[in-house]
Order: structure tokens, then C-alpha cells, then sequence
């Protein structure tokens, strides 16, 4: 094992991901399927918004999906043979301000400011004393097999997420697929998240989102290994006006063709499982949710499937992770 795998291994106690098992104060809260049929393949038409009045906090994985073992070689470039626009073929890196936020041993944050973002990027990211504005995307690395990963993703403009387990066995690196939001969730033009302020707690490894409408929520970074990253969210109160407290975003033009193409949900007090592709899947109570792809992509092939699980009306504060800091 390398030192720096075992570093890992330290500081983020390894785990298997799999489903979680059926307890009798499971929660169950209300997943409304907003998805829209789409030729396009680089628009997100999967829209699945989960909402209840009594959620305090939730757990939210990206796992590798189950045929990651079989890529050989990956695809992620775009897909735009029915698209009706060109993306600009400069990255934001060409064109951005790096900023680093935070950085240890073993972790880093860095910022960058970029031209031409469709919202205005007015919503301070601040990790202690240091405060940033004018920041359009913040990610999160940490140091995995002599180099670093970047594992989170997010947009203060309009609050989306998105995460990423490790790279798999020999894999370079694995793609970015699906995208949450952690709400209110609310529509300007698209489903956004109007955020305040984010803050980043580096003894707990928890990112602290202030919201424009009022309240906050907090996304601690329980757990990273090479088969899922796995996220505790928990929120202060109940979202304003009734809105949803998280959603998916995700893209489906076809099965062969998609971020997500299949949904599995347990309901309160259920036997088993149930199955259903995602623009058929109707909405219904769920104690846990997942989302993701049973068959190869030619979209993102490696992208990671989601899952939404431990739904809870009490919220607990996230361990101090301080001693373990670059071991």
C-alpha cells in the first residue's frame, strides 16, 4: 500500500458501499419525478426533487457503478448530435482565476473565477478568516496514490453539486455525471439553490451553505474510498415556503445514452425493492432512493451512480476530525 493510500485509509475509515439496512425510525419523504423526455444528451431532462417538511438530515453517496470493473477504455466528451448549440471550446481553466481556498497534507480548495456564467457570482465561499467572492466553481481535492483527486465539485451561483469516488483499480480517473442540489430548491430559468454564504470547516471536513430564503444546511464528508464518496447532510429547520430539500439533476436520452437510466427505491416498511427506468418511475414515498445505469454508457461511461438514503428528523453534528489531519 502506498503512503499515500494509507494516508487515505486514516484519514477517511474505508467502508464498502452497499444499501442501507432497514431500521424501524426509517423516514420516509416524498420523490417527485419532474424528468422530461430529450433527444439532446447534454441537457439535464432527469429532475427527481425529494421533499418533506419533517427532514433534518439525509445520507447522499456516489458509488461506482457496478460494471466499472469492465471499462476498458472511457468516454466523456460531449455528445451533441442532437443538440441545437455548440459549448465554448475553451475550458474554464483557459480562462479562469485560480484561487486556492484551503489546503493540508492531504486536502485542498481551490476557487476559480471565470467569465460568461449565466448567474452572478456574488455569494462569498469563506474557510476561516479568509473570505473569497466572485467565485463560479469551488473543488475539492485530496491526495490519493501520489497525486491529487479532485472528489467534490460545486457552484456558488446556483448552488449545484457534484462528487466522485476515487479512480477504480489502474483507472486514470473517473467521470463526473449526475449533479444534486441541497435546498431550497426553487426555479430561476432552471432549478437552483439561492445561497447566502458557504463556509468550509477544515477540522470537520464540512461544507456550511447559508441560505437566501433562510436556514442552512451542512454537508460533512463522511466517508471517500475507491468504491463511493459518502456525504451526511443536516439541515437547522424545515425549507422554507415547502420547497424540496435536495433534487437530482441528471441526463437521459436513451439507456445507451444517460447519467441515470434506471431508478431502485425501498418504501417505508417494504420487502423488497422496486425497479423502474427513470422517465417511467412515478412519484412516491421513499426511505431510500437510488439512481444510476445497470448497462454501459456511451455518456460519461464511468460517472458514478447516486444514492439518497437515512432519511432522519434529528440532525447530529459531524465528528471532529482534527487528529486525523495529515497522517
Amino acid at each position: 500500500m502506498s503512503r499515500a493510500l494509507l494516508a487515505l485509509a486514516v484519514l477517511f475509515a474505508i467502508i464498502p458501499a452497499r444499501a442501507e439496512p432497514q431500521r424501524s425510525d426509517e423516514l420516509a419523504v416524498e420523490a417527485r419525478n419532474l424528468s422530461t423526455p430529450e433527444l439532446c444528451a447534454e441537457k439535464d431532462n432527469v429532475e427527481i426533487d425529494l421533499v418533506s417538511p419533517q427532514v433534518r438530515q439525509f445520507r447522499l453517496q456516489a458509488i461506482h457503478p457496478a460494471y466499472i470493473g469492465t471499462i476498458v477504455t472511457d468516454r466523456w466528451a460531449p455528445d451533441l448530435t442532437s443538440c441545437n448549440f455548440q459549448p465554448d471550446a475553451q475550458t474554464f481553466a483557459d480562462k479562469g482565476e485560480r484561487i486556492t481556498l484551503w489546503e493540508s497534507p492531504m486536502m485542498q480548495l481551490v476557487g476559480y473565477r471565470i467569465p460568461e456564467f449565466w448567474r452572478p457570482a456574488t455569494v462569498p465561499v469563506r474557510v476561516g478568516d479568509k473570505s473569497v467572492t466572485g467565485l463560479q466553481i469551488v473543488q475539492l481535492w485530496v491526495n490519493y496514490r501520489e497525486r491529487a483527486e479532485e472528489v467534490l465539485v460545486f457552484y456558488p451561483p446556483d448552488g449545484y453539486f457534484r462528487a466522485r469516488p476515487l479512480p477504480y483499480e489502474d483507472m486514470r480517473w473517473t467521470a463526473y455525471g449526475s449533479s444534486f442540489l441541497i435546498g431550497p430548491v426553487e426555479v430561476q430559468e432552471r432549478p437552483i439553490v439561492a445561497l447566502k454564504e458557504i463556509s468550509f470547516d477544515p477540522q470537520t471536513k464540512t461544507l456550511n451553505l447559508m441560505f437566501k430564503r433562510g436556514g442552512a444546511a451542512h454537508i460533512n464528508l463522511e466517508k471517500i474510498d475507491q468504491e463511493h464518496i459518502s456525504l451526511d447532510v443536516s439541515y437547522d429547520g424545515a425549507m422554507p415556503d415547502g420547497l424540496p430539500f435536495a433534487a437530482l439533476r441528471s441526463m437521459y436520452a436513451r439507456e445507451q445514452n444517460a447519467d441515470v437510466a434506471d431508478i431502485s427505491w425501498r418504501e417505508k416498511g417494504g420487502k423488497t425493492w422496486k425497479e423502474s427506468g427513470v422517465m417511467n418511475f412515478k412519484t412516491t414515498p421513499v426511505v431510500e432512493l437510488w439512481a444510476g445505469r445497470r448497462v454501459l454508457s456511451r455518456h460519461n461511461m464511468s460517472a458514478p451512480d447516486m444514492s439518497f438514503s437515512r432519511f432522519s428528523d434529528k440532525a447530529t453534528k459531524p465528528a471532529d476530525n482534527r487528529p486525523l489531519e495529515g497522517k
